[in-house]
């Protein structure tokens, strides 16, 4: 169901305070029929915020406010009261009633043993009630039991009141249990007990933690809708984040607006929503809206909010503004964890800045700040990224290290990050006794781990023991994905003999299709020797008619649906998920298909994407070699890393120049 926003939302926010939102999602259509939202309220506008005093006048009757807590910014209607410590019961009574619930099942029925320590005669009072609910509270079945036991006394034995409903659902809510938590809230509208402030909060946020957000709107509108009740500061910050989760910017934009008007002064948790938001978005000037709105209601960044605006920099690629943010959170006292420290590594090696990465780890060090593995393996796989081998193998170490308790220990992606590392460097030794010693500190390699040494083998020249890692691996139920086939038609094309047999005897285990299409490839009633050349031959690409052959088949079957796009000023060629051979191919098909139109438009694009990984040779390098092989009139963007453009004279040009049976 998609997610609608609440009319009041498209009120005229005013002019000119929030960034421009690049996309707008229509506004529903309201009903002529019956007023305006903005017309129902606009009697209870008046009465609320009638006489307001100004700078020169005084309130009357005035009030002694605590100086310690802040003034309430947001009008909390329909709130049950709370009642004074001093109103609180003693437990003593209900001790022996606690003890015995407590050694029933989770699913038990309370009814029996309640009926036995209550009698007819003396129904339990509101405040023994409530004492149990809340002592009742991590279970929520016998929560349930409680309050269906408490509503079945007898007519005006015992009033059961928002407040007993509020309680449970807040139980309801820690355990994620949304089907009841929905039920018993309309359970309160169909028998008339009144929903506060507090339930529609409660059950606004529960709809949330169950990552039910389409209901979450739902019951944010119905809130609008029911008599004054309006939301608070935790329905605020909820609602926001749902919004975002739903992808609806121009909603979270106008509702911010529509709450600050009301007296609503946002939280970091409000902040952190709207720093997530702009930053999945990778827009820049909505994080300095970010910014500009903290400073002015007063509110200093807490740590969630500066790795909220350090992780959404970090999208927009904006490595050095997030740098200078990192320095400021330091300078202001606000220490990072590790959540942060993540945040800044991953954002330093996507800039290729490893040695800031790595300094950042020195000062960690110094400083004793915290780790865990997910910043340790970020950091490793940033070294094999920009490869800092010694420095990898410097952290690993420290890792390792039995006397480093502040160290997190190295875990599978610890290992294969530095299998990568040695991978990558060609360094087949390093890599496959590193591999035994994951295997024999009894640390289970995962698919990655297994493909990465493979292929070192492989390339290395070691078929053997490339064939006797995959067949342990095999053994342990190891079940070979795509990429780990492709690594072994690569060791294929590198063996040559005996060898190829074996590669092809493991594959055929777990693929026997694909190597039943191998052999047939090359299948034209010849021996075995023959064999094992012409299917070599096929995947050197030896022989492009069969390599086009097959290209077709997959795309008629929808495999290549998703590597075009046509729009009126551009086509585009998308080969980011292609191997080497199959983008080239894809690239001669598509000039086939281009020479049949007679309409083309003003440019035409390929997209290759770009590696940041030093060892890397690349879809693009190898792309801009067959471009320049066929002389075709493709250039690298200058804004884009990883694309090639033309005209469309350009490529008309071309192809009435050349023969296209030969590219």
């Amino acid at each position: 169901m998609a997610a609608t926003a609440p009319a009041f939302l498209f009120l005229s926010p005013p002019v000119g305070k929030f960034p421009a939102a690049k996309t707008r999602t229509k506004p529903c259509a309201s009903s002529s029929s019956s007023p305006s939202l903005a017309d129902q309220l606009e009697p209870l506008s008046r009465a609320l915020l009638h006489g307001k005093p100004t700078p020169t006048q005084h309130a009357p009757d005035p009030t002694w406010v605590n100086p310690s807590k802040p003034k309430p910014t947001v009008l909390s209607l329909r709130r049950q009261r709370r009642r004074a410590p001093s109103s609180h019961p003693s437990s003593a009574p209900l001790q022996p009633l606690l003890r015995d619930i407590r050694a029933l099942p989770e699913d038990a029925d309370l009814a029996p043993i309640l009926d036995a320590f209550f009698p007819p005669a003396s129904p339990p009072s509101s405040s023994d009630a409530l004492l149990l609910l809340n002592y009742l509270h991590p279970s929520w079945r016998k929560s349930l039991s409680l309050l269906t036991w408490l509503r079945a006394l007898p007519d005006g034995a015992f009033p059961v009141d928002t407040i007993l409903f509020n309680v449970v659902l807040k139980s309801l809510r820690a355990a994620r249990q949304w089907p009841h938590a929905e039920c018993l809230a309309l359970d309160m509208l169909a028998s008339g007990v009144p929903l506060d402030n507090i339930t529609y909060s409660t059950i606004i946020t529960a709809a949330r933690r169950c990552r039910q957000f389409d209901k979450a709107v739902e019951w944010f509108e119905r809130m609008y809708a029911a008599d004054g009740v309006l939301p608070d500061e935790v329905t605020y910050s909820a609602v926001l984040d749902v919004y975002a989760q739903l992808g609806m910017k121009e909603e979270v934009l106008a509702l911010f607006d529509r709450a600050r008007g009301s007296g609503w002064k946002p939280d970091h948790v409000a902040f952190a929503v709207l720093a997530k938001m702009f930053g999945e978005a990778g827009d820049y000037d909505g994080i300095q809206f970010v910014f500009r709105e903290m400073r002015e209601v007063g509110l200093k960044p807490n740590i969630f909010v500066y790795n909220a605006l350090l992780e959404a920099l970090g999208k927009t690629g904006k490595p050095g503004l997030a740098r200078s943010l990192f320095e400021e959170m330091i300078a202001e006292g606000v220490e990072p964890n590790a959540r942060t420290l993540t945040a800044v590594a991953k954002i330093y090696g996507r800039a290729r800045w490893g040695r800031d990465a790595l300094n950042l780890w020195e000062q960690m060090r110094e400083k004793k700040l915290p780790a865990d593995s997910i910043l340790c393996n970020t950091l490793l796989s940033m070294c094999a990224d920009v490869g800092l081998v010694s420095e990898a193998e410097q952290l690993f170490g420290e890792m390792k290290d039995p006397e480093l308790s502040d160290v997190p220990k190295p875990d599978k992606w610890s290992y294969t990050a530095m299998i990568n590392i040695y991978g990558s460097d060609g360094d087949a030794d390093r890599a496959l006794e590193l591999f035994a010693e994951m295997v024999e500190s009894g640390i289970e390699p995962n698919i990655m781990s297994y493909t990465i040494v493979i292929q070192c083998l492989g390339k290395a020249g070691r078929i053997r023991d490339a064939v006797e890692v995959l067949q342990s691996g095999i053994a342990k139920g190891l079940k070979p994905d795509d990429r780990l086939c492709g690594c072994l038609l690569s060791v294929v094309a590198l063996s040559s003999g005996e060898e190829t047999e074996m590669v092809l005897a493991c594959l055929e285990k777990v693929k026997r299709n694909l190597v039943k299409l191998i052999r047939m490839l090359g299948d034209d009633g010849v021996g075995t020797d023959d064999l094992k050349a012409e299917l070599k031959g096929v995947l050197n690409a030896a022989s492009p008619e069969r390599a086009v052959e097959l290209f077709r088949l997959a795309h008629h079957y929808g495999l290549y649906s998703k590597i075009h796009t046509k729009k009126e000023e551009e086509w585009s060629l998308d080969l980011r998920s292609l191997s080497v051979g199959a983008a080239k191919t894809a690239f001669d098909e598509w000039m086939k298909t281009i020479s049949e139109h007679d309409a083309l438009p003003e440019s035409l694009s390929v997209y290759t994407g770009s590696s940041t990984h030093k060892f890397a040779q690349g879809l693009a390098t190898a792309f801009a070699a067959h471009l320049e092989q066929v002389a075709a009139p493709f250039r690298p963007s200058e804004s884009q890393l990883g694309s090639f453009i033309s005209s469309r004279d350009d490529v008309v040009s071309w192809l009435k120049n050349t023969d296209r049976s030969h590219v």
